[in-house]
């Protein structure tokens, strides 16, 4: 019997991970599964690792702890906590250009509280995590099968979900401890933040008998504001900070997602809802806007509703033949 597997990708996008959070509810409600158990590898960058890691998180029981639904609210009680700087550090900072717009400690303890004692090895399926290495000037993964083969790449969760989400000029690069170095790690969406071709390289690597691939690919919203070439021409470094973030994420995303439409041995679907100027940053925290993006989120599951239904059988009768071949 042919052998299928089944691949999950999240986006970065800051509290804009509320709409994949919403739209793998969704899913789960669909299928009576935890998303760890619908997927052989979950990946996830920045916001999306964070929940990748999140939702593959065991429990006491060993099953996963926190399901979609508790993963959406994450960003609705704590990012005003994420995304919190005092008056003073909005004035020091100069609009991001002396040092980042955010103190580390919020992200961090609500992280750590989050995550608790788990680690990369235990979670409930495979996981892929990018960040970036500024001193090595490196790709770096955060990878739970590496995680369980080797001691010293076995990370605290919480510590790899603040690694992949240290977004330039929003918060500070973190030190991870290394036995007597460290590793300098910046947010995974410079190099990938649409993780999911990674995603399809590892699992090939990692399932080398595998017949075929399914990839369900989440997005956090493409941003329509537009850039006039009039103004661009005029800017200089200061002015290009937020923007070429700005740009660096999105055109990695898409073309992340051009390069996997064009491959015809992978079965692939693409969630993404688009996002007005003036809802789409990604530290827009205020009531409002996060409500306007769990809306974003249940709509594109009405529009995809027969997409999602399809999707939701085909997940669970891999998952059931799996267990008849395992009997």
């Amino acid at each position: 019997m042919p052998k299928v597997i089944r691949i999950l990708s999240i986006d970065g996008g800051g509290v804009r991970g509320l709409i994949p959070a919403v739209i793998l509810s969704k899913l789960e409600r669909l299928t009576g599964q935890p998303i760890a158990h619908l997927f052989d590898l979950v990946a996830g960058t920045s916001t999306g690792g964070i929940l990748a890691l999140g939702l593959s998180r065991p429990g006491p029981d060993g099953r996963p702890l926190f399901p979609a639904e508790k993963m959406a609210e994450l960003y609705e009680k704590e990012g005003s906590k994420i995304f919190s700087s005092s008056l003073w550090r909005k004035i020091r900072s100069i609009g991001s250009l002396a040092e980042e717009k955010y103190p580390a400690h919020g992200i961090e303890s609500v992280l750590q509280h989050f995550f608790g004692a788990a680690r990369l090895k235990d979670a409930c399926t495979d996981v892929l995590v990018p960040s970036y290495e500024i001193e090595r000037r490196t790709p770096f993964f955060f990878r739970s099968s590496m995680a369980r083969e080797r001691a010293d790449y076995d990370f605290p969760m919480w510590q790899a979900a603040r690694a992949t989400s240290a977004a330039p000029t929003y918060f500070e690069p973190v030190k991870v401890p290394n036995g007597n170095d460290h590793w300098a790690l910046i947010d995974g969406g410079v190099i990938a933040n649409n993780p999911a071709v990674c995603a399809l390289v590892e699992a090939r690597a990692r399932h080398p008998e595998a017949t075929d691939f399914l990839i369900v690919s989440v997005g956090t919203g493409i941003r329509l504001k537009r850039f006039a070439i009039d103004d661009a021409q005029k800017w200089g470094a200061a002015r290009w900070i937020r923007p070429v973030l700005d740009i660096v994420l999105d055109g990695s995303s898409a073309t992340v997602d051009y390069q996997l439409r064009q491959l015809s041995d992978a079965k692939y679907h693409r969630f993404q809802v688009s996002l007005q100027p003036g809802e789409d940053a990604m530290d827009d925290v205020r009531p409002k806007t996060l409500r306007n993006l769990r809306l974003q989120a249940e709509a594109l599951c009405r529009e995809r509703a027969v997409e999602l239904f399809s999707l939701a059988d085909r997940l669970t009768e891999i998952g059931h033949s799996r267990k008849k071949l395992a009997a």
